[in-house]
């Protein structure tokens, strides 16, 4: 018995260990980046590359810069209107499509979601001249609402399997006792159904604001005018020349960024552990 009880703690402990071992390795893989953009974005002047060098010289001259100097303002305004839109109508669709599929048996059900797993399975890169040859067709080269519309529609496919799975493990007893009790299809999906999803409702809002300001392939091949790129193609000009980087400003830039998805995954992280029926039977 005492060799069993002193075997578990040791395997309790080595436990304990690698599971702090690599949350500490995890830690600095994703630290060591932010600290290194950080350190760059406050340097006084241009530098050439990414140092992580802390120094008393701390300035705001680069962010200064990236206003009245760049097209930056610009770009951030694109990129937050083409999240925001695209957040918006994919959340929505992906919502009822999810739910549809997973309460109703209709014709083609089957088939249309083997269908959307097919679509999913096609990389972008292999679809980018067909999204060329159909902006050309529709005189939509450089056009926001073109490149929103294929950020929506690319995220439909995998999300709508996404939800329909979470909207699987809501009990039907649920719907069943609404039902008796008179409520109608919507007002079982708005206010019996839908509180009990928010958690992947909320995964999937900061999953469709994320893309367009960490996609560069589709902006870049769809965007031509300066003024009309998103923040992941213009800070990318910075960087592009080898001659004449920027650094600095890249740094800069990168950091103002990241801060719309930080505010809204700490506006939506309340969602992300709530229960997934907490309450949902209580009363």
């Amino acid at each position: 018995m005492k060799s069993f009880l002193k075997d578990q703690r040791t395997t309790n402990f080595l436990t304990k260990f690698f599971t702090y071992l690599f949350l500490l390795a995890l830690s600095i893989v994703i630290l060591y980046p932010i600290l290194i953009t950080a350190s760059s974005a406050f340097k006084p002047g241009n530098i050439a590359a990414f140092t992580l060098e802390w120094s008393d010289n701390w300035t705001l001259s680069n962010f200064s810069r990236l206003f009245n100097d760049t097209l930056y303002l610009d770009w951030y305004r694109n990129t937050l209107i083409i999240a925001v839109t695209t957040m918006f109508f994919q959340v929505a669709i992906v919502t009822i499509a999810g739910y549809t599929y997973s309460r109703y048996r209709f014709k083609g059900r089957k088939n249309s979601l083997i269908f959307f797993l097919i679509i999913q399975m096609v990389p972008t890169m292999a679809a980018l001249t067909a999204f060329y040859v159909l902006a050309m067709l529709l005189g939509a080269l450089d056009q926001f609402w073109f490149l929103t519309l294929i950020y929506i529609g690319g995220g439909i496919p995998m999300n709508i399997w996404l939800m329909k799975g979470y909207f699987d493990t809501v009990p039907r007893d649920l719907d069943e006792s609404a039902k008796l009790d008179g409520a109608g299809h919507f007002r079982i999906f708005g206010q019996i159904i839908l509180p009990l999803v928010r958690p992947m409702i909320a995964v999937q809002a900061l999953w469709a604001f994320m893309g367009p300001f960490g996609d560069f392939l589709l902006a870049k091949f769809l965007l031509r005018t300066p003024e009309n790129l998103t923040i992941a193609v213009g800070l990318q000009s910075f960087i592009a020349n080898p001659q004449q980087q920027k650094v600095a400003l890249f740094a800069a830039g990168a950091i103002l960024a990241a801060l719309p998805i930080c505010l809204l995954f700490f506006f939506l992280q309340k969602n992300f552990v709530s229960g997934l029926t907490a309450g949902g039977t209580k009363g």
